[in-house]
């Protein structure tokens, strides 16, 4: 087997976004590249996809992603002579409740904010496109003319010869069997071949493209990857006589696609219940899975009610095959936290012919620059906790995600399977006061409090929900009086050593030459000045300090840390399970606090921005003086041993005060109303830290960190865009998140996050608003409206917090 024993990159898997990765690293000029497929490529799941083509995703990214991807396909045969059988045929996806309507209304309201050609249609104008439909039932619709299909196995070979004709090495019948590692890098990978010779490559980077084998192929890497292949089922029709070419339909609320193929119909579906596979045959290749007619009948049944033609069409195929699935349903893409030089493209949840071209750009960028080429937080490799490679984890949870995909996608929606694996040292006792669960990370948490007689569950709907009223009641608590909730799922990193001090002011924005006792909020930049993270610092002595970040962003935050130790003689620690964390916010914290501790909670003595030790009941804790809600208050850390006994404290202590139990959802709705930022929602590693507004909390007098000389530049330039906060004027209409903003008539965003502003009286939204050459006057000076699922709502903007501008109810 003719391969070289030296490499730049490595890609362990053919299919599509194998191929993609391939085809986009020679385009930026990298030579050296060798893809290694154990088979042939395509033969995993490529060579079976559906192959449809869509553009609107879930977030602007996303979004993003997809657009490249078909634009890429259009261009793909005239640059490679490979036919792709690409076409813009467009797409319609149709709503059979009110619930639905609400859902492709707002996708297409942000469509339009994320610059996707769309429009609503009527059943009538549905019915027009698609004659063969049942529409009697349909309340709506949406076409995007752009959306297209495409042939998933050649797109593949015509990216496969793409990388080729730019000097790649594209070898089948390869298997990569082990790897050489020194500390957090891989030097090389073992290779063995079917005519039976094998061989080493070294090489400076790994990508894992391995597709269904992608969790195998990440422990031979010493990576986490959870992905768990699910059965997909679809049947193909014989020949329909003059069937000529039709947009894609989706029929979501019969969890049903369509696609016309040749004269012939294709119908796919996501059943809301998933079949796990596993374990993989060894020699699989353009293997079908047996067929269950029984699993397939019910979907099959309402598509012959949906399109009647189908019951007199035979079925000339039905087909099983297998597809990956992660436990949130969306893809992994990036860096692996655990390696230094180890990246990974897998598990496209029958997304991956859409996805593949837009992935296999940004993760060719990432790798030549060492930079993400935009926000991709939504897909990042490292937002997977360690315990999500379990496989009985995966095993329980792909039984749901599969469906999720036509599922209504309410707000709020939490996942039913695989539940209760993280919980807080406070878990049993918030339930027993009727704490309702969501989760994040894997962690249990509280979201709000039913009240006595009322369901501990959700009810889902896009207008208030059954927890709205709770809520509202949680959060007025904390803005008037007393209120209590659990913060232990907070990521906790303890960063010791001499030069503690010294690191942390090269890696963060702020300055930690402080006095032991001194909290510090700030960000980690990156050199554009971006946001990669967003954290508290409180230095613990002369060595240590502690980081307290967001739950979700633990283990990339920890990996941001460990990447950027150099020289530095520091330890860096995952302490988050040690501590149970209770925040108590309000304006009568202290008064509670005092109940129940000797310390001394003045100003005087703990001033907001500090920590200190104290008494609390017959226990210890640590109080840290800092708020997420906007309102006087503490958080108290208390190891895990004594977390029982100083909840029963301080609830026993507050009930003749009003004390209220609240959870998540409450210091969403009061953050928002105080302006603070939400981590992967408001500021993100492509938002620069000034047009974020928190250029307070970066120290420019600092010699060097990372991203100064981004924020000195910005500075001296000025600001491109700037983050608003918005306020709808009629009480009624809800805000979640990317719905577009609309100034003085026209389209210039959309929302980063939305919540209901319980104590300003309407929903609160944030976004940014752009502004070259324009004062802050000029931005205020402007009409806004916030377009609602197509309808446009007049909104007061802000560029200070609408609650408390300056902060008073902290420090009192």
């Amino acid at each position: 087997m003719d391969l070289p024993e030296k490499a730049r990159v490595v890609i362990i898997g053919g299919g599509v976004v194998g191929c993609s990765v391939a085809y986009h690293l020679t385009k930026l000029g990298w030579t050296d590249v060798v893809l290694l497929e154990r088979k042939q490529l395509t033969s995993g799941t490529t060579w079976h996809a559906a192959g449809l083509i869509a553009q609107l995703r879930a977030t602007a990214n996303m979004t993003k992603l997809a657009k490249y991807s078909q634009e890429l396909y259009g261009d793909l045969e005239a640059e490679t002579g490979v036919a792709t059988g690409f076409k813009r045929c467009g797409s319609i996806t149709v709503a059979l409740t009110e619930a639905r309507r609400e859902e492709i209304y707002r996708q297409a309201a942000m469509a339009r904010a994320f610059g996707v050609e769309v429009e609503e249609i009527s059943p009538a104008e549905v019915k027009a496109k698609y004659e063969h439909l049942n529409v009697d039932d349909v309340v709506a619709g949406v076409y995007l003319p752009l959306d297209g299909q495409g042939d998933p196995a050649n797109i593949a070979q015509a990216l496969a010869k793409g990388a080729r004709q730019r000097g790649g090495i594209v070898k089948e019948r390869v298997k990569a069997t082990g790897v050489s590692r020194e500390g957090r890098r891989i030097t090389g990978v073992d290779w063995e071949a079917a005519d039976g010779s094998s061989g080493h490559i070294a090489c400076e980077h790994v990508v894992n493209c391995g597709g269904m084998w992608g969790r195998e192929v990440g422990k031979m890497l010493g990576t986490n990857v959870p992905l768990q292949a699910c059965e997909h089922f679809y049947i193909v029709t014989e020949a329909i006589q003059g069937l000529t070419q039709l947009p894609v339909l989706r029929v979501p609320d019969e969890c049903a696609y369509y696609k016309e193929d040749a004269g012939k119909m294709l119908l796919g579906a996501f059943e809301p219940v998933a079949k796990p596979w596993g374990p993989i045959p060894q020699d699989f290749e353009f293997d079908q899975l047996p067929e269950d007619f029984d699993h397939f009948e019910p979907i099959l049944e309402a598509a012959v009610e949906r399109m009647p033609m189908l019951a007199e069409a035979g079925i000339h195929t039905f087909f099983n095959g297998p597809e990956s699935f992660t436990p949130d349903d969306a893809y992994h893409l990036g860096q692996c936290p655990e390696m230094d030089n180890v990246w990974v493209a897998a598990g496209f949840n029958s997304v991956g012919i859409q996805s593949a071209g837009g992935a296999g750009s940004a993760l060719a960028s990432w790798m030549d620059t060492s930079e993400k080429p935009f926000d991709l937080g939504d897909v990042d490799i490292s937002r997977m906790q360690p315990f999500q490679g379990n496989k009985h984890y995966l095993m329980a949870r792909s039984v749901e995600t599969l469906g999720l995909l036509y599922a209504d996608h309410y707000p709020y929606r939490q996942k039913a399977t695989a539940r209760g694996v993280r919980r807080t040292p406070f878990h049993g006792q918030l339930l027993q006061h009727g704490a309702v669960m969501g989760e994040l990370a894997g962690w249990e948490r509280a979201n709000w409090f039913a009240k006595d007689g009322q369901d501990p569950a959700y009810e889902y709907s896009w207008d208030r929900q059954n927890f709205f009223d709770n809520v509202r009641d949680e959060h007025m608590a904390v803005r008037e009086n007393v209120g209590m909730y659990d913060m232990s799922s907070f990521g906790k990193l303890r960063v010791e050593g001499p030069d503690a001090c010294a690191f942390l002011n090269y890696v963060a924005g702020g300055q930690y030459d402080v006095p032991a006792g001194k909290i510090v909020y700030t960000q980690f930049l990156n050199d554009r000045g971006g946001i990669e993270a967003d954290v508290t610092v409180t230095r613990l002595s002369e060595t240590a300090y502690l980081v307290v970040t967001p739950a979700a962003t633990r283990l990339q935050d920890q990996a941001w840390l460990q990447r950027h130790v150099g020289d530095h003689r520091v330890v860096i620690t995952d302490v988050t399970a040690g501590e149970g964390v209770l925040a108590v916010m309000g304006p009568k914290a202290r008064d509670l606090l005092q109940k129940v501790s000797p310390a001394d909670f003045s100003n005087e003595v703990n001033p907001f921005g500090t920590a200190q030790e104290i008494e609390i009941g017959m226990g210890l804790a640590r109080v840290h003086r800092v708020t997420y809600v906007g309102e006087l208050g503490w958080e108290v850390y208390v190891s895990s041993d004594m977390a029982g006994h100083v909840f029963e404290v301080l609830h026993e202590a507050g009930q003749d005060m009003g004390l209220k139990l609240c959870g998540m959802h409450m210091m969403d709705t009061c953050r928002i109303e105080k302006g603070f930022r939400h981590f992967g929602h408001d500021i993100t590693c492509e938002d620069h830290v000034l047009e974020a507004g928190l250029g307070f909390a970066v120290k420019t007098d600092k010699p060097d960190f990372i991203g100064r000389d981004a924020v000195l530049r910005k500075k001296e330039a000025g600001l491109d865009a700037r983050l608003v906060q918005f306020r709808l004027t009629d009480p009624e209409p809800l805000l979640y998140h990317n719905e577009p903003i609309v100034r003085d008539g026209e389209i210039v965003g959309y929302l980063s996050s939305g919540a209901y502003g319980h104590a300003l009286g309407g929903a609160i939204g944030m976004g940014y608003v752009p502004c070259k050459g324009q004062s802050a006057a000029d931005v205020l000076g402007s009409s806004y409206e916030i377009d609602v699922a197509g309808t446009r709502v007049a909104a007061e903007a802000s560029l200070k917090p609408m609650y408390d501008p300056r902060s008073e109810r902290v420090k009192v």
